[in-house]
């Protein structure tokens, strides 16, 4: 059961949602040059490339979280700011997660590497339909904080990633995405290549609206014991 504050041209309100399904869209890049970065950048670290693009990655809705912080195992985790499609029973909202990641076991299967981590989810959400019209005018950004210094990790417009239309219609079981699911729609470059962080914080700016959704979480490592 996540808590959402849902806001619309009309006014808001806080609604809580049970949230039983997630699918991840990954390599959901617009531009080709994109999707060769992302691939080229997750190959410096090992991982294979995908085989197909876009491609559509099943996930436990359980690991939906928004706590403030993370719990994972290893120093070999990652997150990605990616927005996020939740449908509701009165529609598709727009909102913000990251697709936290463990680097190390996405070497061995990218599928295997998704469900290992939770998912980070902010709590507002803004009406989809109030944003399609100018969706490649949203900007997209992440900071994180890496060794004791909180620097730009990824940054850029909504225009580099398909559109929820786009990405709806290419999921498998058809486009449209039934009450109590969520999608998350494709990311952006990191800044200086993929690396781990203590805190990460992630933001979605609406220049034409006039409003920014912002979420923030902070990693917390578990030991690796042999």
């Amino acid at each position: 059961m996540l808590t959402f504050d849902c806001l619309s041209l009309g006014g808001g309100e806080t609604r809580s949602a049970l949230m039983h399904d997630l699918v991840i869209a990954g390599w959901a890049g617009r531009d080709e040059a994109g999707i060769r970065h992302h691939i080229e950048e997750l190959a410096a670290i090992g991982v294979p490339p995908p085989s197909s693009v876009p491609v559509f990655y099943r996930v436990a809705a359980a690991n939906l979280t928004q706590a403030d912080a993370l719990v994972v195992l290893g120093p070999d985790s990652s997150g990605e700011v990616e927005p996020v499609i939740v449908s509701l029973d009165d529609g598709l909202w727009l909102g913000l997660g990251s697709d936290h990641t463990d680097r190390k076991a996405e070497t061995v299967g990218i599928a295997l590497s998704k469900q290992l981590c939770g998912k980070p989810v902010g709590r507002m959400l803004w009406r989809l339909d109030e944003v399609e019209d100018h969706w490649d005018s949203l900007v997209m950004r992440a900071h994180a904080v890496i060794g004791g210094e909180r620097v730009v990790y990824q940054e850029g417009p909504l225009s580099a990633l398909r559109t929820p239309a786009d990405l709806l219609a290419r999921r498998p079981g058809g486009p449209a995405l039934p009450p109590g699911w969520a999608m998350f729609g494709g990311t952006l470059g990191a800044i200086g290549g993929i690396r781990p962080a203590t805190r990460f914080e992630m933001e979605l700016d609406d220049p034409v609206l006039g409003r920014v959704m912002r979420h923030a979480y902070s990693i917390v490592e578990l030991p690796v014991v042999a």
